[in-house]
Parts: C-alpha cells; structure tokens; sequence
C-alpha cells in the first residue's frame, strides 16, 4: 500500500485541502516556531490555553518532530489552529506515554507539578506504538464554524504529517461532545475508545476526561489516496451544517 502512496498524490491530496480553505475564506501557513505559535494562540478569543504538548516551555518540540498550522482570513487574522508533533514510541506505547505525563512534559518530575496525573484506559492505546503523531489544539473562530471546514482540517494535517513523518498512527484526544456530535467522524478518525486520557494538572488548571480516536497507518494511506474523499467529506459536513449541526472549536 505504501508503494502506491506516491509523492505527487500526497501533494495533490494536501493541495485539495489547501484549495477548499481558499473557497472558505482561509489561507493556511506551516511552522515550527511554537515560541511564536503560543504569543499567538494566547491571544485569541474564546481559545483555552495551549496545553502543555505544544507549550515549549513544558515539551521537546524541535522543528524536526512538530509543526503547526494558522489559518488567516482575507485580512490577515487568525480563524484558525492546529498543531502537531511525533513521538518514536517504539519501545513503549500510547497508553504508558500518556499515563507517565511524558505526552506533556519532556520532564514530568520538574514540569507537572504536585498532584498531576494521567489515567488511559482505553485498551487500544497500549498496542499503539512505533512512530505516533499526536494533533491538537485544534480551534475555529466562531464566524468560520457551520462552514465545512472540519471535513478538511484534519485531512490537511494528515497529509502534511504523512508527508513530513509517514507515522505508525496519529491519534488526538477529544471531549465527549465530539464524538456525540459526530465531529470526529467529520475530521476522518476511524477509530474512538473512551477514557483515553484522564488528565489532572492542578498547576495548570486541567482537569479532564477525553476520548482517544486515531488513525492507523493503513487508514490513513487508504485516505490519502483517495483525493476526492477531501471533497466528498466537505459536502458531507456542508450538508450537516445546513441541518443544523455545526463546526466547534475542540481537541486538547
């Protein structure tokens, strides 16, 4: 399958994404400053903090395993962000990853602070190893939700970490509504378990309960090879949105 995966249909599948931003009013940007990433998340409206993942101050997130992406408006503000990083958890898995706190801190014994603790219990996630890309951070200003723009967000970063890792799995973890609303279904997720990460950080004022959902490797060539499934989810979740259901800001 991976043969079959060229290059050039990477590129296509990445500038379909680009290309349906543009018809939504959204140019994107790619970047690995997360120093310059965080002055500009902290500032937007109705935006939670950027979780300690893609803090620098908190996370290893050297150009070589992270990476960003704004989306701006006609003129020039953001409407939209994202990030993502890889892990080589080659010698252990998403489970204890998340459980040892180390998803969020490069050094959970100075970082984490008193208190602080993870739970996974979703039983997938201790056979999920090798390379792992994590997105998150995910937020959508409220005047570009109802749009479509989740069927292509997620595919974006999917390709763009293809292109730049070619991951074992990528995963995120989302609040119960999403999944309830369909959203994950929307963002191309196959695959949910609750109870992926119980995340107590008192210092840092979090305290949730998030479900994993991820692709595997094999989900995700299938995607990408598959130009027009960028076009066919947009119209699906345009379609949504006419009923009703709307595009949220979501994913830690």
């Amino acid at each position: 399958m991976q043969n079959k995966v060229m290059t050039l249909e990477v590129s296509k599948y990445i500038c379909a994404a680009d290309e349906l931003g543009r018809r939504s009013g959204v140019h994107f940007t790619m970047g690995d400053d997360f120093e310059e990433y965080v002055r500009i998340t902290s500032r937007l409206p109705g935006k939670s903090p950027t979780f300690p993942n893609f803090n620098p101050e908190c996370s290893d997130l050297s150009p070589e395993k992270a990476f960003w992406i704004i989306g701006r408006d006609g003129e020039g503000r953001a409407a939209h962000v994202q990030a993502m990083r890889l892990d080589d958890l080659s010698d252990t898995s998403v489970a204890e990853h998340l459980s040892s706190l180390r998803a969020c801190f490069a050094d959970p014994s100075i970082k984490a602070g008193l208190g602080s603790s993870c739970i996974c219990d979703a039983p997938s996630a201790r056979s999920m190893t090798g390379l792992v890309a994590y997105r998150g951070d995910m937020w959508l200003r409220e005047d570009f939700r109802g749009r479509g723009l989740m069927a292509f967000l997620g595919r974006l970063a999917f390709g763009l970490a293809w292109a730049r890792w070619s991951p074992d799995f990528i995963y995120a973890l989302v609040a119960g509504w999403y999944i309830e609303k369909g959203i994950a279904d929307r963002c191309g997720y196959r695959h949910r378990e609750p109870h992926g990460s119980v995340l107590r950080l008192p210092s840092h004022g979090i305290d949730d309960d998030d479900w994993l959902v991820w692709l595997t490797r094999d989900d995700l060539l299938q995607m990408l090879s598959r130009t027009s499934e960028i076009d066919a989810a947009w119209r699906g979740t345009q379609a949504a949105a006419g009923s009703g259901v709307m595009d949220s800001s979501a994913g830690r």
